[in-house]
């Protein structure tokens, strides 16, 4: 069982893919109760402090940055010049480059180590899954959806849930990534059967189980959830990230959430944009790693920014949190560190946002840290290892 969780967790990670937590509390470690939380201003106004301002040793912090700027991804060029051979053919854009390994890290909320273009604006892949879970929460949260288990069917009604097999599917479940719905959206197929279409992901085909009952990590299914909400929203999914989240937390305005180029449905005779779970086929949330910072930041507060909670602390809890033995150690589109431990030398109530090319953001409640890490060739646990024992 041990040797399956963490297959699951390497495939997740791997060229196949874009990409229980006890109950958080307000305070940490290092932020004790009555301790005043700094929060960055917008754009630049953000306070770096000496690692030795926040209990942590520099030079050790040094040596952790230095080994992190060596380890350059070697899955994706910067040219993107493999991307239809490892994830088939592209229904959206992709830029011409990227920029190299880069990354932030964060005690305490301050800026603490900083290497490469953390401004630079590039394609995140999976972590963009976990974007949507909090859009998600929110809806929950703004009452738009009674409760996670609810089918899907019964808020949506665009033939997209009218199977048998699809009827039964939860939003619970598209999170969760059990949702075993089947169909097509947008000319890719949910079984990923054809090397043209999916590229070295192409899978062998199998049997479908009823919803929650099997867990495979599947964008054509995400993306169908990404639709679902936009028709509960009625409004582009970026323009409600925008509003709901980025804008609150001060993020910059250099960031997009690119759809595919035949991604558009009409609502209220309106043409919109549906969005996508990565940039496996293109397209996707392009963001920089200093706004990916912002956004692991926000669930390190448990969803809060200054006098604001953007989204609930029961969602941040909920949504970091095993849910039992089918699939990984998986919350809702957030990768956790419970049973498997794919992160041995790290926190079991740490959690992150993970995808392709090595995107991280990585969360870690007991510390007190954020660590953003783009474009790496390295087991993230060699870092969270050396950046911990930075920690005095």
């Amino acid at each position: 069982m041990l040797k399956r969780r963490l297959l699951y967790l390497a495939l997740a990670l791997s060229t196949f893919a874009c990409q229980q937590q006890p109950q958080q509390t307000t305070t940490t470690n290092t932020q004790q109760a009555g301790d005043k939380v700094y929060y960055p201003g917008k754009g630049d106004n953000w306070e770096k402090k000496q690692p030795e301002q926040v209990g942590m040793d520099a030079a050790l912090l040094q040596e952790a940055v230095d080994w992190a700027r060596q380890q350059e991804t070697t899955q994706m060029p910067k040219d993107f010049s493999t991307q239809e051979e490892i994830f088939g053919k592209l229904l959206g854009p992709i830029p011409q480059d990227r920029a190299s390994t880069n990354g932030i890290i964060l005690k305490n909320g301050y800026i603490v180590a900083e290497w490469g273009e953390t401004d630079r604006v590039d394609p995140t892949y999976s972590v963009a899954k976990s974007v949507l879970s909090t859009i998600l929460g929110i809806t929950i949260d703004r009452g738009m959806i009674k409760n996670i288990q609810d089918p899907v069917a019964n808020y949506v009604q665009d033939g997209g849930y009218d199977s048998e097999q699809n009827r039964e599917v939860t939003w619970e479940h598209h999170v969760r990534q059990t949702s075993e719905w089947e169909g097509a959206l947008w000319g890719k197929k949910h079984d990923f059967v054809g090397k043209e279409e999916f590229g070295r992901g192409e899978r062998k085909p199998r049997a479908l189980q009823a919803p929650g009952t099997y867990y495979e990590y599947n964008d054509v299914r995400i993306n169908r959830f990404a639709l679902s909400l936009l028709r509960l929203w009625k409004k582009p999914i970026p323009a409600v990230f925008k509003d709901e989240v980025m804008d609150p937390i001060d993020a910059s305005d250099t960031w997009q959430y690119v759809p595919y180029h035949n991604s558009y449905v009409e609502i209220d005779g309106k043409r919109m944009p549906s969005v996508s779970g990565g940039t496996r086929w293109g397209g996707g949330l392009w963001i920089s790693a200093r706004d990916e910072a912002r956004f692991g930041y926000l669930f390190l507060r448990n969803g809060r920014w200054k006098d604001k909670q953007i989204v609930s602390e029961d969602w941040v809890r909920e949504a970091t949190t095993s849910r039992g033995t089918v699939g990984p150690d998986y919350g809702y589109l957030w990768w956790l560190n419970t049973e498997a431990k794919a992160w041995p030398n790290a926190p079991t109530t740490s959690y992150a946002a993970l995808g392709a090319g090595q995107n991280t953001i990585w969360v870690d409640p007991e510390h007190d840290i954020v660590i953003v890490w783009r474009w790496h060739n390295g087991n993230p646990d060699e870092l969270i290892k050396r950046v911990l024992a930075a920690v005095k």
